[in-house]
């Protein structure tokens, strides 16, 4: 019977390694990656490991790396702490990122990337091009129905530039609060977080659906072209604000 339990815990042992040391490169080879994804230079293993290069629908990244929880998966939660490029790169960031029957947890995050990186080969209206950087930082999100649980953290638009048929908007600066109301993501700004008299809230609810509730008003930081087209949203109230309302499926 001693032999048995010996033979048994040595067992018990070798599977644990097995497993904590199993080599990221050969998980890869074996899971089903998507047609559209590349992936290159794996190396460590599944609980700790880096990706030199993963490219998903033309969209790179670079040194990718991971730390999972062991601990967490006794409790029935994937947990891991992923980064992504450095300071010095174009798409950076970091989060904290849990997974459960509940759904989708991400603590901690800040992500970085030029607006080209984010709209890849999408179409825009009018034939409007946007340059510029777009940094976010999220406190707390839980995913929830349609979006959210919870949620808390900013967006920034870093020298946002736009261009279309009907002239060119250098931007500049904008902020909006993130938030989650009645399970859609809210972005919120206000004169206070951007140059362009613009007040108002975006909410993303589901089925890709955005509804646009602002209003702004002319102020000398405003770009000639946006002072010129302000008329064409209609009216101005007695505080001198043009209204700006929208509701249709997100161009992306």
């Amino acid at each position: 019977m001693k032999l048995v339990k010996k033979i048994a815990l040595g067992f018990f042992i070798y599977l644990f390694f097995l497993v904590v040391l199993f080599p990221a490169s050969m998980a890869v080879k074996l899971a089903p990656i998507p047609a559209n994804t590349v992936i290159s230079g794996v190396s460590g293993t599944i609980w700790s490991g880096s990706i030199d290069s993963l490219t998903v629908q033309k969209r790179q990244l670079e040194m990718v790396r991971w730390d999972l929880s062991v601990a967490s998966l006794l409790m029935g939660t994937v947990k891991a702490d992923i980064s992504i490029g450095s300071r010095s790169s174009a798409v950076n960031g970091k989060a904290a990122v849990a997974y459960s029957f509940a759904g989708l947890d991400v603590s901690a995050l800040r992500f970085e990337a030029p607006s080209d990186f984010l709209l890849g080969n999408t179409r825009l209206p009018f034939r409007t091009e946007i340059k510029g950087d777009v940094s976010a930082l999220v406190d707390t999100f839980e995913q929830g129905l349609p979006w959210c649980e919870q949620l808390s953290g900013k967006l920034f638009l870093n020298k946002v530039q736009v261009a279309n048929q009907f002239g060119n908007y250098p931007l500049g600066d904008i902020a909006l609060g993130l938030s989650c109301i009645d399970g859609q993501v809210q972005l919120a700004t206000d004169e206070k977080l951007n140059g362009l008299g613009l007040d108002g809230t975006i909410l993303l609810a589901d089925n890709k659906m955005m509804q646009v509730n602002a209003k702004i008003r002319e102020v000398n930081t405003q770009p000639d072209d946006l002072k010129k087209a302000l008329g064409f949203l209609g009216k101005k109230d007695s505080q001198g604000y043009y209204p700006i309302t929208y509701q249709g499926r997100l161009p992306l």
